[in-house]
Parts: C-alpha cells; sequence; structure tokens
C-alpha cells in the first residue's frame, strides 16, 4: 500500500469523463487501498479516481472516520432539498468557495466486492458523494461555486469564523 500523489488543478487528466470498472482485480484492490491511505494522510473527505491519476469510475469516502465508503461507478438516483457551504478540494488545496449541493441523495453503486448497494446519505455525505461523483465526469467544484474561489480562511483571531469543513 503506499499514499498516491493527488492531481491538482491544472491536470488535464482531472478534466476527463472516466471509463466504468468492468471487473474487480488485485490492482484496483491495491488502488482503493491507497486511495483511502493517501484521503486520510491528506486529511481529506474523499478521494475520486482522477485525483490519483485512474480515470476509472471510482472514489472513496469517510466524512467521519468511521464509515469508509467505496463507489464503483456510482449514480445519484434520487436527490432532494439543498444544502449551501463552504466546499474544498484536495486538487485545490488551501481554497474553497460556496457551493449548493442536495442535502439528501439516493446513490446506487457497486461495492469493493462488485456487489450493488444503495446508500441514502444527507448533510456533508451528500456533499462529499456529489463532490466525487462529478469528479469521475471531469467536473471540479469552482464550475458549480456561487462565487469565486478563494483562499481558505484561518480565522483564528475572530471568534465569529466557524472553522472549514475538511477538503472532499
Amino acid at each position: 500500500m503506499g499514499i498516491r500523489k493527488i492531481r491538482e488543478e491544472g491536470d488535464p487528466i482531472l478534466t476527463k469523463k472516466c471509463r466504468p470498472v468492468e471487473k474487480m482485480n488485485l490492482r484496483t484492490k491495491v488502488l482503493i487501498q491507497d486511495m483511502f491511505e493517501t484521503m486520510y494522510h491528506a486529511y481529506g473527505v474523499g478521494l475520486a479516481g482522477p485525483q490519483v491519476g485512474v480515470l476509472r469510475r471510482l472514489c472513496v469516502i469517510d466524512v467521519d472516520g468511521e464509515h469508509p465508503y467505496v463507489f464503483i461507478n456510482p449514480e445519484i438516483i434520487e436527490q432532494s432539498g439543498e444544502q449551501t457551504g463552504e466546499e474544498g478540494c484536495l486538487s485545490i488545496p488551501g481554497m474553497c468557495a460556496l457551493v449548493t449541493r442536495p442535502e439528501h441523495v439516493k446513490v446506487r453503486a457497486l461495492d469493493i466486492n462488485m456487489e450493488p448497494f444503495e446508500l441514502e446519505a444527507d448533510g456533508l455525505l451528500a456533499r462529499a458523494c456529489c463532490h466525487e461523483f462529478d469528479h469521475l465526469d471531469g467536473i471540479m467544484y469552482p464550475s458549480r461555486a456561487l462565487e469565486p474561489i478563494h483562499p481558505v480562511d484561518q480565522g483564528e483571531d475572530e471568534e465569529e469564523d466557524e472553522a472549514p469543513e475538511d477538503e472532499l
């Protein structure tokens, strides 16, 4: 297992649409483990294949450090509500912007054993699913932002500032 290089904004691979994963093999299982290790090392809550240079429809998400998810060939089949909040990305380090996403999503995907599953997600998990699934279509959050991206406010001197969410 190992930590992989996270591709950053400007790398053309981040703008490409990914191909489906057709079968699970050892190489893909190692990739998934490396993606979790890379995501945790970078203090992220999600990581998609293109972010580590792999144009396959897979991503990993763990918003609370206790519930790691593998999504292979994911799709959002239902969505409702709306949430607007600061969003960041491991491929655009130190930056964030306001993005509106669904408050609730229902997702269909394959797990690491290529078994189909459905997941209903709210809040940060719903946001992370939308964000990571966008990566699989070559879409990065600045194209959905309500404002220009800006540096993450460290805001340690002002009591009113909220701590920014982890980067997706």
